[in-house]
Parts: structure tokens; sequence; C-alpha cells
């Protein structure tokens, strides 16, 4: 479907505008005088029937065969007369001010001849009548039979008559105000085309940025003010998709580089004579190779669903569940690992398989770090803390602020893939979360998850 376009829509509620102005103002100039009750207006309701009485009269002009002009009233005027019995009429040559036969002989005399007056208009009132009485009318008008002099007295207000001499007003008048209309439509279709040019600009510009280009911006000189927001909203927004793309890029880099290093292990296992741990040894990489993986997927995961996270998480229970999965491991390292929670449940909104990761991670390097012999303890507590403590080598004040980096290690020798804890910081900045680490009483790590 083609797109409405926008400059026409504002020029059509321009001309919508310029049209009601134009009928209020028709309708004032018809009504004005008689709804304000100026003292100085002799304007009555009857006037409203004055130019279709009028135009009745001229209707029943009729000229003879020897070229002689009489009213013969047609049926209309007739019907009028029935409806006004004190109606009078007479039609008057301009040029020597002889009345139409057929005229009224008490209006004829009243106003004698007319070929010195020769009026345009003029209303007036029969002698000896007050101001409250019946006006009459006098105007000249263009008849079947040429300019005549229409003279009217006694005519009464009536719904047609008023219908009609609206419909004449504005007959009469669009004429004028049609250049006015003009005029209007094309200075406001001009200026909607020039006030536009900063948007057609943009758009410009908006196609010009692709992949290959995401560090083009579109210029926000000359933006009006109404469009300046959506224009710089779409600057963040390119800001975002930037620095998006910049982080996949890296991550796929550094992905890449993580990965080489077990397949190159392995690769070397392979071509190598098999030692007694071979078996052992091709697990222990399967495993390494696979913990990256998963730990990629789940990055993966968060970039396509963001924080959807919506679910009620028992957190004693899900963090139970994991302290359980690393239970056997602990014993077969020859460690513990204990698990502190309150009685009162703790319950938070948010994903449950994200938050076992984000615990699983935690307790995993905990447990690498927990010497022999020694205790990881897992903690839930009211306020929906979690904390992970290990009593092995801590975390120098130094690396505290970078160890959540993605692909960090303290050296090339530490083991893992320095994914994992880039990965919990994502996952619980999603749920609205922080983490922090700190020094455990007598040596060690303190993780200390809030959610």
């Amino acid at each position: 479907m083609t797109p409405s376009s926008l400059a026409w829509r504002l020029v059509g509620h321009l001309l919508a505008g310029l049209m009601a102005a134009y009928v209020l103002t028709i309708l004032w100039l018809q009504f004005g005088e008689l709804l304000t009750g100026s003292a100085a207006s002799d304007l009555q309701w009857d006037d409203f029937s004055r130019s279709g009485t009028q135009a009745l009269v001229a209707r029943s002009l009729v000229r003879s065969p020897d070229g002689a002009v009489s009213i013969d009233p047609d049926p209309d005027l007739r019907a009028e007369l029935e409806r006004t019995p004190t109606l009078k009429y007479a039609a008057f040559d301009p040029e020597t001010g002889v009345a139409a036969p057929g005229s009224s002989q008490e209006l004829v005399a009243a106003l004698g001849t007319m070929e010195r007056l020769k009026p345009l208009a003029m209303t007036f009132r029969l002698g000896g009548e007050n101001d409250s009485a019946p006006k009459g009318v006098a105007a000249l008008r263009q008849t079947p039979t040429g300019r005549r002099v229409i003279a009217i007295y006694g005519y009464r207000f009536s719904w047609p008559m008023l219908l009609r001499n609206i419909s004449e007003s504005f007959g009469e008048t669009f004429k004028y105000f049609l250049p006015t209309f003009a005029v209007a439509m094309g200075v406001g279709w001009l200026s909607l085309r020039r006030g536009l040019k900063p948007l057609r600009d943009a758009a410009r510009q908006a196609r010009q940025i692709d992949m290959k280009a995401l560090d083009r911006r579109i210029d926000l000189t000359g933006i009006p003010s109404e469009i300046l927001p959506l224009m710089t909203t779409i600057n963040d927004a390119l800001d975002r998709l930037a620095a998006g793309v910049e982080r996949d890029r890296r991550f796929i880099a550094n992905a890449a580089h993580e990965l080489r290093t077990p397949i190159t292990i392995l690769s070397a296992r392979i071509d190598a004579p098999r030692a007694p741990t071979f078996e052992n040894d091709l697990k222990r990489d399967a495993r390494r190779i696979r913990n990256i993986v998963e730990q990629l997927l789940v990055t993966s995961r968060l970039g396509r669903h963001g924080n959807g996270f919506d679910d009620d998480v028992d957190l004693a229970a899900a963090v139970q569940s994991v302290v359980d999965d690393y239970a056997l491991l602990a014993i077969r390292n020859k460690q513990e690992i204990q698990f502190e929670s309150g009685d009162a449940p703790v319950v938070v909104r948010g994903d449950r398989s994200a938050i076992e990761s984000v615990v699983s991670n935690l307790v995993d390097n905990a447990l690498r770090a927990e010497p022999e012999g020694g205790t990881v303890v897992v903690r839930v507590r009211p306020g929906a803390i979690i904390e992970i403590v290990d009593h092995g080598e801590g975390v120098a004040h130094c690396d505290r602020h970078v160890i959540f980096e993605p692909f960090w290690r303290k050296s090339e020798q530490t083991p893992g893939t320095g994914l994992g804890l880039a990965i919990v910081r994502e996952l619980i900045e999603l749920h609205g979360g922080t983490i922090c680490v700190s020094e455990t009483h007598g040596g060690g790590a303190t993780f200390k998850v809030t959610l």
C-alpha cells in the first residue's frame, strides 16, 4: 500500500481550515448584527427573506411580443402571496423610472418615479408607520428582461428564504475568496516542501548507512525541532547497533582464538604416541571445548532474547539444585560444599536456567580455587542475595574491575576460557542485579550477587 503524503495531508487540513473560516465569515456577516443585538442595527429576521422575495418577483417579469415588460406572478410568487398577504412588489425601469404593469399601485404611489433616484439599493417604510413596522427594500437586479429596480414591501421570514439567502451569499462571494484559497494553498505547499527538505536529506543519509558504514550518522544541522527527537533517537540506535556489532566482531575473534588452543592441544594428543592417560586427556580436552561452546551459546542467547525474564523463581531451590550437582565433584576433589539458606522463601522475577548458569559458573570457579580439604560455602540471604565463598588465593584489588571482561584470564597458564564471569555479569545485569567480589575473611574470594 502506498503511504499517504504528509505534505498533501497538511495542505488538505489547511484547505479545510480555510473553508471553515470562509463559511463562518459568511454566516457571521449574515447573522452577526442580529445575534449581537447591536443598538445601531436595524436588521430583522424578516430581512433574510428580502433577496429570495426579490428573486421571485424578478422571475415573474415577462416581455410581451411588442417589447413591453410586465409582472405576471408565477406559481412560486403566488404561493408566497398566499403565505404573506401583506406582500407588495413593484418593478421599475432603471432608465425611465416607469413601473411595470402588475406592480403594486400602493408602492408605485409611495415611491413615485425613480427616474431621478436610480437606486442601487435602499430601504424604506411607508409613510405614517413607526420603526417597528415592516420594512421595504428597492434594489437593482438582473432579471430575465434585463436590469430592473425591484421593490418589495411586507415580506416575511421563512426558512427556505433564509437558506436561499445564504446560498446566494456563498455564490456571490466565493469568486472573491477563490484567489485567497489558491494563494494560501500554494504558499502552504511550498512552505511544506521547504520545511520537509531536512527530512528528505536525513532519509538520503540514512540510506547510505550499512554494515560497512556504521560510523556514519544523520546530520542534525537544520533539522526542525519537531522531528529532532526522532533523528536523535535514530542516531542513538545507530550508536548502540555499531557498539553491538563491534562487540560481536570482537567476541567472534576472541572465541576463535580461545578455541584454537584446546583444538591444537587435542590434535597434538591424537598425533602423539598413546600415553597411559590418553583417554582421560581426551575427555578433559573435549570437556574444555564443550564448556567453551556452551558458554558461547549462552552469550548468543542473551543477545537474541534480551531481558525477557518474567518467571517467578525460588532462589533457594535454584541454588540448591546447582549445589547438589557439584556435590559429587567436590567429594572427588576431596573438598566440601556447604549450602546455607533461611526458612523464608526468597522469590525473584527472572529465568531459572539463567540464574542456575550464574551460580554454576561461580561454584565451578570456587571449587577450582578452593584448596584440598577446604569448604566452599554457598548462601542465599534475604533481599535476593547469593554469596559464594572460597578460601583460595582470592582476587587481587587491581584485577577486581577486569575479571568480568570477556576472555580475561590472569595469565595464559590459567585454566578456563575466560568467558564464565563475563556471562555471569551479563546475566545478572539483564535481571537488573549486580555482582561484586571481596576478600574472604582469612583469605579467598567472596562473590556477592544481588538480584
